[in-house]
């Protein structure tokens, strides 16, 4: 058998090849069904096409999944950079809706004092310490501030102006030691005098020093301030009595105050000036006064004693 294909290997080959073309000649006509060499042919062809349609979508999906993930990490980038400015805007907007309140604020303690010129203000720096006992604004003798003016707030009394600049102001609150205010009790109308005190400043409080022996005066009464002073005007609230105490003396009493205005936030505050003529009235010019003649002039006898400037 090996003889004879050695033999006849020419022809067996050329017999081969004619073969071959004969059954592509014929495959290449219609047919229903593949042939068996069409079959052999599929069996070893599909898996490779399999294969490369295989790695084609792969590579499709690939690239269109990392293409994905660009977008939505470009598209997340964008979403927080858009979130971190609508955050920053609310907290501008809440800034301006407290500014807003404050000034709101502040036009009505000057409505609640129509016959005194005054100015908001704002504190830009306070002394050591966690109370506002003393504190610089930013309004000075630029914006007609000067010392001995007072400084309210929404709550009630705050202090005093203690010297001016140009621009700024020191002031001092009723937790300053150096601070003294005349008082009284709204509900008895007992008189003192209301002082910072170094103990009870530390606990945001001050005292009422000089009430009488005998005065009515009791835990929970309103104090305000009294007549008897030429730097703050009448009525302005200060506190509470948290407690009543006798001096030493047995003569006197003096009470613990809780003052109204929270001094350990203070922001803004309003500056009056007890001393100004009231708004919408001006002062009477020297010359006139003399027209009115002599009796005007004259000031009028004091007869109550006192001697204290109103």
């Amino acid at each position: 058998m090996q003889e004879f294909f050695l033999k006849h290997k020419k022809r067996i080959i050329s017999g081969g090849i004619l073969l071959l073309v004969l059954v592509t000649v014929i495959a290449s006509g219609k047919k229903l069904n593949a042939t068996l060499l069409e079959s052999a042919i599929g069996v070893v062809v599909t898996p490779f096409q399999d294969l490369t349609t295989g790695i084609s979508s792969w590579v499709d999906e690939t690239v269109t999944s990392a293409r994905s993930k660009t977008d939505l990490k470009e598209e997340n980038e964008d979403l927080k950079n858009q979130i971190a400015e609508l955050m920053e805007e609310n907290r501008r907007l809440a800034m301006y809706e407290q500014e807003n309140a404050k000034l709101s604020s502040l036009l009505k303690i000057a409505q609640r004092y129509p016959d005194y010129e005054s100015v908001g203000a704002k504190i830009i720096a306070k002394d050591p310490g966690v109370w506002y006992d003393g504190f610089t604004i930013n309004k000075g003798t630029t914006g007609n501030v000067s010392a001995n003016m007072v400084l309210i707030a929404p709550e009630g009394l705050v202090g005093k102006v203690l010297e001016s600049g140009a621009t700024f102001s020191k002031a001092q609150s009723i937790l300053d030691s150096r601070s003294s205010v005349p008082a009284k009790s709204v509900r008895t109308g007992d008189l003192g005098v209301v002082k910072g005190d170094y103990t009870l400043s530390n606990n945001g409080l001050c005292k009422m020093e000089y009430i009488d022996g005998d005065a009515e005066i009791m835990v929970g009464d309103e104090i305000v301030t009294s007549h008897l002073s030429d730097i703050y005007p009448e009525g302005l609230a200060i506190g509470k009595v948290l407690e009543i105490e006798t001096d030493t003396n047995g003569l006197t009493k003096y009470a613990v105050i809780e003052p109204y205005v929270d001094l350990k936030h203070l922001d803004t505050i309003l500056i009056i000036d007890k001393n100004s003529a009231p708004v919408g009235k001006t002062a009477v010019p020297a010359a006139e006064t003399a027209e009115m003649g002599e009796e005007a002039m004259e000031p009028e006898e004091n007869t109550t004693g006192t001697g204290v400037a109103e």
